[in-house]
């Protein structure tokens, strides 16, 4: 009997041990395979040098990124409450309907290093709906914690910073 619960706690504890080190060894994936992937965006603010926040595409953005695995990226982001065109045609629009687009929306794509060490990734933007980006390049440190992904884009391109966080599409 002794032999037998002695035997059957090493099971436990074996199977025990296995399981944890399935989920550590889980996590500890290369930050370029946890950053790889679709992510929708959950929040982005705008941080002043004086501290102030707001929220840089409105209270409820909208937005895509996508790192494949051959290292391109692309990201879109909008306000999700843009007005629409009254002459249906975005070559004609008004010079406030234009202006609430360039204000509300942002879009890049190009291609994208991770590194492992700092936990950054670094941005080579091939073009931008900001043109001062196209042909830059961008360094932003991230985290990626289980389907939540975070980064700082410390110089953003409305001014100050942007704090972002994403949720991976399933």
């Amino acid at each position: 009997m002794h032999r037998r619960t002695i035997l059957s706690r090493f099971t436990i504890a074996a199977v025990a041990v296995t399981m944890a080190s399935g989920s550590v060894i889980a996590q500890q994936k290369p930050l370029k395979d946890r950053l790889m992937g679709t992510w929708t965006l959950v929040s982005s603010d705008t941080v002043q040098q004086n501290g102030s926040r707001s929220p840089t595409f409105g209270p409820n953005p909208k937005g895509i990124a996508i790192f494949d695995t051959a290292g391109h990226y692309v990201f879109e982001f909008t306000n999700s409450s843009l007005p629409k065109f009254a002459a249906n045609n975005r070559t004609t629009g008004t010079a406030e309907e234009n202006k609430s687009v360039v204000q509300g929306s942002l879009a890049h794509f190009g291609t994208y290093t991770v590194n492992e060490s700092d936990g950054s990734f670094t941005l080579h933007i091939e073009s931008s709906s900001f043109p001062n980006w196209a042909g830059t390049e961008q360094k932003r440190p991230f985290t990626v914690q289980g389907d939540e992904l975070k980064w700082t884009t410390p110089a953003a391109s409305g001014g100050g910073s942007a704090e972002l966080v994403w949720k991976r599409v399933k």
